[in-house]
């Protein structure tokens, strides 16, 4: 046996205890700054780089499945990777604390927001983290073409992917499916194989049975899981119906943001625009100029850029109901619209989740899923660069030339200071080989220092 084989059996072994798992899952949650980009590639460095708790392969496949789901894919990514290691309590752990240190802060940014409305003052703090995010991310594109990339058929796929994306502004849901399509046409061509599966792969086998004999399978499982969790999307409704009445702020907020939770596929930019209409014109929830202030304070928050919806519901609550305090109100309209955001999410995870494993064993199935693999790297590399661009730019003006539609910068505010963070932050990680924490502590301080003078 050579080292490496030595190697890959040992990596099987090392299974996290639960406490292990719901640490390094708090410290995602804490660390988990921008957006999906950021927060996938923190979690590929935590998880598959580090602690080897999961394969690539493995990863990967999970990441294919959310792409899919409506709802905040890193979120659910998380769910999923919980789910794999511990069962459903693992699961339900890892999404939690993955959303709720940012929905905390969050929740006390908008408290503040409505007693001073201004945001101004969070700009020093958290300047330098948009450049450390940035560097982060730029380290996973590394990491995760050397592995997803290794043909030509895959580079082909991820190279239009994000073409479609950043040149000709195809909806995210139609550029993940047709690399799927793409791909299962071409495994029924015999041109593209599945990844061969290693060792921890195997492993990884053996511990997603042992959950499935400990939870139940079939449409048994099915049944409960369904019942479970539409029980738990529905509560809240039964207890404004009780004792706020169905004509309430509260109702509105429930209903809209539970319709919001099964159609924002592609992630928080895709319904943001929607949502602050309604929120401005419909609602009147929000005064105009006040969605983008929420998205600035969700920006400079860890967790989900969704969760500028709590704010959006908090705002909401503030100004709507009758009968409470203000503050309290809100409070709780950002509890509703975060509970009704987010546990659709656990509820597709866990549902479809056994399923989407059992894939694994069909070779066109399997190579169909694995293209999407490709594709969702010139995804996070178009995420990567419009992220890039607002990092380094004060604003962006959008170029439209018939189906072309491009976002360039506007090169009179490019920024001096946020380019030596993200020059120090890239620094940092590939020369210093530091950590995240090294990073985002690094870059914040320097910013934070940068804005005094």
């Amino acid at each position: 046996m050579d080292i490496s084989q030595q190697h890959d059996l040992n990596v099987t072994t090392a299974r996290p205890t639960f406490l292990e798992a719901a640490r390094v899952w708090s410290r995602i949650g804490l660390l988990g700054f921008g957006g999906p980009a950021g927060q996938i590639a923190l979690m590929h460095r935590e998880i598959v780089e580090e602690r080897r708790w999961v394969s690539e392969n493995r990863f990967l496949h999970a990441l294919n499945y959310c792409m899919l789901l409506p709802g905040p894919e890193a979120q659910q990514l998380a769910t999923y990777i919980g789910w794999m290691l511990h069962g459903t309590r693992g699961g339900v752990v890892a999404g939690t604390l993955f959303v709720l240190p940012g929905f905390l802060v969050m929740l006390g940014l908008s408290l503040l927001y409505a007693l001073y409305q201004q945001s101004g003052w969070l700009e020093g703090l958290f300047f330098g983290l948009k450049a450390a995010v940035l560097a982060i991310v730029i380290d996973a594109m590394v990491r995760l073409g050397k592995r997803a990339l290794k043909s030509n058929f895959a580079r082909t796929v991820a190279a239009l992917a994000f073409l479609a994306l950043f040149v000709f502004n195809v909806p995210f849901p139609l550029v993940i499916l047709t690399a799927a399509l793409a791909g299962y046409l071409a495994a029924k061509a015999g041109l593209l194989q599945p990844p061969a599966g290693s060792a921890q792969e195997r492993a990884e086998t053996s511990l997603l049975s042992a959950h499935a004999q400990a939870e139940g399978s079939g449409l048994y499982r099915a049944a409960k899981v369904l019942a479970l969790w539409l029980s738990l999307w529905i509560a809240p409704f039964v207890l404004i119906a009780a004792f706020a009445g169905i004509d309430s702020v509260f109702m509105d907020i429930g209903l809209f943001f539970s319709k919001m939770a099964v159609v924002t596929f592609g992630g928080a930019y895709a319904v943001l625009s929607y949502v602050a209409q309604q929120a401005v014109d419909v609602h009147q929830w929000l005064k105009p100029g006040e969605m983008l202030d929420g998205l600035a304070l969700a920006e400079t928050t860890p967790g989900p850029l969704v969760l500028v919806l709590s704010f959006v519901g908090f705002m909401g609550a503030l100004r709507g109901a009758t009968g409470l305090d203000p503050l309290f109100a809100g409070t709780l309209g950002a509890v509703l619209t975060t509970w009704v955001t987010f546990v659709p999410c656990f509820l597709w995870i866990f549902l479809g989740a056994p399923y989407v494993e059992g894939l694994r064993s069909n070779r066109v199935l399997s190579a169909a899923l694995a293209s999407i693999s490709a594709a969702v790297t010139g995804v996070i590399l178009n995420l990567a660069l419009w992220f890039g661009l607002h990092v380094l730019f004060a604003s962006t003006v959008k170029a439209d030339r018939g189906i072309v539609s491009v976002t360039l910068p506007d090169l009179s505010s490019f920024q001096p200071m946020a380019f030596f963070l993200t020059l120090l932050a890239l620094a940092i990680t590939f020369i210093g080989k530091k950590g995240v924490v090294w990073v985002l502590a690094v870059c914040s301080a320097v910013g934070w220092l940068g804005s005094l003078f």
